[in-house]
């Protein structure tokens, strides 16, 4: 029960910061919010291409943690035994960049969501 509630809560959280870089890809002024703040307003064309693989990366974590959990194509299930653990890395990566980032706006928002998706991948792969 507990890894399935952490799955869900991980596709969830990880759809929202899908979407965070899908609006940042469509030219949403919020640069200030990703990058360590480098991009104040609009990304350039180039960061906007990162943030569409940052889009596709977080969904196709989603589907892992999913996979592992037993919530979706069980088939798979074998694959994600080993790929969860590249998520929990990217995971801790991501707490590690959010902690000691010097945007005070990642500190605030992007720090407490993924340690909370780092939390449900470690719930996921240990279960």
């Amino acid at each position: 029960m507990m890894v399935s509630v952490a799955a869900l809560l991980f596709a969830a959280l990880a759809a929202v910061v899908a979407g965070f870089q899908v609006a940042l890809a469509a030219g949403m002024p919020w640069g200030e919010l990703t990058w360590g703040g480098r991009f104040p307003g609009r990304l350039p064309g180039y960061m906007r291409g990162v943030a569409v693989l940052s889009a596709a990366l977080m969904l196709g974590f989603a589907l892992v943690v999913a996979v592992r959990a037993g919530v979706l194509l069980p088939g798979w299930e074998p694959a994600s035994r080993t790929l969860v653990w590249g998520v929990v890395a990217y995971c801790v990566l991501g707490v590690l960049a959010n902690a000691l980032t010097p945007s005070r706006w990642e500190r605030i928002i992007w720090l407490p969501v993924v340690s909370v998706l780092l939390l449900c991948s470690l719930v996921v792969a240990l279960g």
